[in-house]
């Protein structure tokens, strides 16, 4: 078996079916022998359902509860049987011959992990790879806009190594995941693959964005409420740097998160946005 495509899913049975015909029709005429697997978080919308009816050739994994993004998919990493794998969330779509792409350009090669460019609903560029977060960096995103000036998340027009590629399109050897011990799985949701890839780093592994690599990627489309992804990425920080760096940097860190999510309330008040409000302050308990 030369690919496993392993899909996490919670609650996006439209999406899913979207993502997995999209594999299907992009693999139609390629020579690589692939399994998919789809892991189940409990969702409620008929999801496994769809799975059996109408991709039978899927092998589906059913959870009684929603585990998380990171144990979901090392579920699927201990059944895959392929010597490379292909981590897709279910909200992707993929273009062209996406999937053969990543997989020529990491298979002779040692120590590697490769991500593809990502794109919005709209076709409009979603930056999808950046440099590990240092305090440097964290401050950037959360007081300069990053990731609209290109200093913390980008895309760009060339294959190139980078520190991190999105979780959302990522492709190994599966004995590379098993090296490192797969994901962490405390971390329920969001930056789990920053802070795999930098484990990676530190064993000499590296991380390639490959340009040519293209699907559209809706984008927290499992995490339900809004807020979600802000109180989760919260959550990924600190614990982040609670594993990887000093007290001291962890707790500038730590003040860093605080003055943004009261900055944050502050402007909510000021202008009548009572959801901003509540997302700042359920990311304020976190800290």
């Amino acid at each position: 078996m030369d690919l496993s495509i392993i899909i996490p899913s919670y609650n996006t049975r439209a999406l899913l079916e979207r993502c997995l015909t999209s594999i299907f029709v992009s693999l139609k005429s390629s020579h690589i022998l692939y399994e998919v697997i789809v892991v189940d978080n409990a969702s409620g919308d008929g999801s496994p359902e769809l799975v059996r009816n109408k991709f039978p050739q899927v092998h589906l994994v059913c959870n009684k509860v929603n585990v998380g993004y990171g144990k979901a998919n090392n579920q699927a990493l201990h059944k895959a049987r392929g010597t490379h794998v292909l981590l897709l969330n279910s909200d992707i779509v993929v273009q062209n011959d996406a999937i053969g792409v990543l997989y020529r350009f990491v298979k002779d090669k040692d120590k590697v992990f490769a991500g593809g460019k990502l794109f919005n609903e709209d076709g409009s560029l979603q930056p999808s790879c950046g440099p590990f977060f240092s305090l440097p960096v964290a401050a950037l995103m959360l007081f300069a806009k990053g990731d609209y000036w290109g200093a913390t998340r980008y895309s760009p027009d060339q294959t190139q190594r980078v520190d991190w590629v999105s979780g959302a399109c990522l492709m190994g050897r599966k004995s590379a995941f098993t090296d490192l011990g797969f994901f962490d799985e405390r971390i329920f949701m969001y930056m789990e693959e920053i802070e795999l890839l930098y484990r990676a780093k530190e064993k000499g592994y590296m991380a390639f964005f490959v340009a040519e690599a293209q699907c559209i990627h809706t984008g927290a489309a499992s995490s339900g409420e809004r807020r979600t992804p802000v109180v989760n990425i919260y959550k990924g920080l600190v614990y982040f740097y609670k594993k990887h760096h000093s007290p001291l940097a962890g707790e500038v860190l730590r003040g860093m998160l605080r003055a943004k999510a009261l900055a944050a309330i502050l402007l909510g008040r000021m202008i009548g946005k009572p959801t901003i409000i509540r997302t700042y302050e359920e990311a304020l308990s976190v800290l």
